[in-house]
């Protein structure tokens, strides 16, 4: 075990990175974060900041020689560098399952292999697999960049074939995948550990609802039932070792009309619908990867209150700083802010929860207050 005291590595100083400092900083431990961002969220809040790319071969030295342990913020840390890392240091998530969940076809190839069920798709490679491709999925289609893409960034909605070589060529007749849409009832998600030895930590399922490709609002306990509900966790642990993954990972789902559960994309780390965890968990998603990180027995899971999740995005702050004694004001709200200066239209500057004694209740205040932090006195 790695115990309190020690340094630990974060590559990637985003709000995730952030709270992991938060958690790890409380516990007691130093934190190097590596990010080329001078004014990073979690650069600010670590012991130290090492301004400097991902693969920079002086920050890779460096948090080799002086950590115990290094992890990542999110999934486009080049795999190389973790590689590099992991000759000198442990290392999760590994350079393996994290190269599987930074590229869709590569995903999806994955869970396919194991089985398990997902959206109709194919790859396009080249403008001539297009046409293959369109009799493959089927419409209407979702293309999506195979990487670089998150928040609802490089995807284009298709309706029919005759719109899929002008989307291709949008998203830079880079590799893509051509996925067909699903007849929703839901979005859904789990966030869950791993460690070490194969144990396994599951939180409660959670209600998605996105907005334009990002997250909106997160309740939980989700509403589907304990059959569904089992089915998910199966299907997440199945994920889980397949990748050998040590560390916290979220899976999203799709509850189609007909029943069926489908995966829809696997996040190897901790998840934007995972932060109710904070607030209403015995342990965070947060203390939770640094529990898997050190090889500290995996924290409890249980929910202590039904929560409701929203999202502050900056487009609320183009009119002036949101009213914030609104929320102070509204029983059992939580404001969690991330430390970003420049708000920006879509940007994720931090996230508030409403803790109720139903679901149905903190979703009914979680609404009001999303509407009023933004309405004129």
């Amino acid at each position: 075990m790695i115990l309190p005291g020690a340094t630990l590595g974060m590559l990637g100083g985003g709000q995730l990175g952030r709270l992991f400092v938060l958690a790890a900083r409380e516990a007691g431990y130093r934190v190097l974060v590596v990010d080329p961002d001078a004014d990073s969220p979690a650069g600010r809040l670590a012991d130290e900041h090492i301004c400097a790319d991902y693969d920079d071969a002086d920050a890779l030295t460096r948090l080799a020689r002086e950590c115990a342990a290094v992890t990542t913020e999110f999934e486009n840390i080049p795999a190389d560098a973790l590689r590099t890392l992991a000759r000198d240091v442990a290392v999760h998530p590994s350079a393996e399952a994290v190269a599987t969940t930074q590229d869709r076809l590569r995903e999806k190839s994955f869970l396919r292999g194991l089985g398990l069920p997902t959206a109709p798709f194919a790859a396009i490679h080249a403008a001539a697999d297009l046409t293959e491709a369109a009799g493959t999925v089927g419409f209407p289609a979702i293309l999506k960049r195979a990487s670089f893409g998150y928040d609802g960034k490089g995807q284009v909605r298709v309706a029919g074939p005759k719109e899929l070589a002008a989307a291709f060529a949008s998203l830079g007749g880079v590799t893509c995948v051509l996925e067909r849409r699903i007849d929703l009832v839901r979005e859904v998600s789990i966030v869950l550990a791993r460690g070490e030895r194969g144990n396994t930590a599951s939180y409660p399922l959670a209600d998605n609802i996105h907005r334009g490709g990002i997250l909106a609002l997160s309740s939980v306990p989700a509403q589907i039932d304990e059959a569904l509900s089992a089915k998910a966790v199966e299907m997440a642990v199945r994920i889980v070792e397949g990748l050998d993954y040590c560390g916290v990972l979220a899976v999203e789902f799709f509850v189609a009309r007909d029943g069926a559960l489908l995966v829809n994309e696997i996040a190897p780390r901790p998840h934007n619908s995972g932060h109710f965890t904070v607030d209403a968990c015995v342990s965070s998603q947060f203390e939770q990867q640094l529990r898997a990180l050190c090889g500290l027995p995996l924290g409890e899971t249980r929910l202590l209150s039904p929560v409701a999740m929203v999202n502050l995005l900056g487009d609320r702050w183009q009119s002036g700083a949101p009213r914030w004694e609104r929320l102070y004001s509204t029983p059992g709200a939580r404001l969690h802010l991330y430390g970003k200066r420049e708000a920006r239209p879509g940007r994720k500057m931090g996230h508030f929860c409403v803790l109720a004694d139903t679901v149905e209740e903190a979703v009914r205040r979680a609404r009001a207050l999303d509407e009023a932090l933004s309405t004129p006195a």
